[in-house]
Formats: C-alpha cells, structure tokens, sequence
C-alpha cells in the first residue's frame, strides 16, 4: 500500500511539473500563479503546496532535474573511482557539457519567456554557487597531487575552472558559436589542462586557449 502511494505522490509531482514548465515557457514565471499550475495538473492548490511549497520550489525542482538529471548522472559516474587529478580534471567538460545540454532542453523555452525574472536569476545564483562547490574536491586533489600549473594559486585555479565550465562559455561557443558538443568538450577539456596543469604532469600536448583543435 505504501509503495501504491509512493507512486501515486511521484505521478502527482510529474503532473505538476509539466504543467509548470509549459506554463513557464509560454508566459514566463512572474506570469504564472500556483492556481494556474493546479488546474492546467488536475490537482487542487493545496496540493501542489503540500508537494513544492511555493512557485519557487516548482522552479527549484524543475531547474534541479535539467541540470542534474539522467545526462548529469552518467557524467558524474565516469569521475568515480577515478584517483588521478589530471584525469578527473579532462573529464569535467564531460559533466559541464551534460548540465548544459539538459538545460537547453528542458530549460531553454522558459529562460527565453522569463528573462527578467527575480526568482530564476536567484535560482541560478545559488546553483552557480553550489557548481562552484561541486568543484572545489577536483582542485583540492590536483594540488595535494602537486600536478597543477606551477605559480598557480589555488582559489585562483578554482575561479578558472568555474569560469571556463560556466553556462556563458556554452552559450558562446555551442548555441552562438555554432560547435557542436562534441567540439565544446573536447576544447574545453584541452584547454582547462593548458591552463590548470603542470605539463610534466599530463599526458596529452597542452592548448593554448583560443586555439581550439577544429572537430
């Protein structure tokens, strides 16, 4: 009985969450009230305060699934058991590249319709500090290692691996730029181990950033 219940509160969730995004994505969030979601789910109000407790927490869900859902998974597992920074630090594009592509998604639609709103910039404001955190273990291990780019401080080598895996940098080069993901990760992968990496640590020939390898 528990487990019919379970299924049904997890259907309940998933009705309200399509809901939510299409109604994000075609009037934009500060457009769309909580009684607009129930009813487009065929829930009450009360129940979608009960499973999100605000609009807010439905966006939270909803951006927390595209970033770190199946795509993200399966990137972040290849970084498990891995032991070598250098390694664990080629790989990260591979995780960058699954966040984004989820996000394009999933998220595009309703980025463009609500670009101005409060509540998504400071969603994205904590998720940007919760990325930059996610990283800090990587980095922490490349200098215990002593394989980082010597002169390198290691708050410095943080930022830069935080800016060069950002959302902007995708943007850029994939939905403006026109490269594909498989480009993307592969510059990127090159590039954090020009700019991060001791060269007598890694195997591979560094890149010089702004000199990607064509695809």
């Amino acid at each position: 009985m528990s487990q019919l219940r379970s299924q049904s509160a997890d259907a309940t969730k998933g009705r309200v969450l399509r809901a939510a995004r299409t109604l994000f994505a075609t009037r934009g969030i500060d457009k769309v009230p909580i009684a607009g979601i129930a009813k487009r789910a065929g829930v009450s109000v009360p129940t979608v305060y009960a499973l999100y407790k605000s609009k807010e927490g439905i966006l939270r869900a909803l951006i927390e699934s595209s970033l770190f859902g199946q795509r993200f998974q399966v990137a972040i597992g290849k970084l498990k058991g891995v032991t070598d920074a250098v390694k664990l630090i080629e790989l990260t594009p591979s995780v960058a590249r699954a966040i984004y592509e989820g996000e394009s998604s999933e998220m595009g639609l309703i980025r463009g319709a609500s670009a101005f709103s409060a509540a998504l910039r400071k969603m994205e404001s904590e998720l940007e500090k919760l990325r930059f955190s996610m990283q800090k273990e990587r980095v922490e291990l490349l200098f215990a290692q002593d394989k980082q780019r010597k002169g390198l401080p290691i708050e410095e080598a943080r930022r830069i691996l935080w800016m060069y895996t950002s959302r902007d940098v995708y943007r850029l080069l994939v939905h403006e730029g026109g490269w594909t993901p498989d480009r993307y990760e592969q510059w990127l992968s090159e590039t954090l181990v020009y700019a991060l990496i001791d060269p007598s640590s890694s195997k591979h020939k560094s890149v010089s950033p702004g000199r990607p390898n064509p695809a």
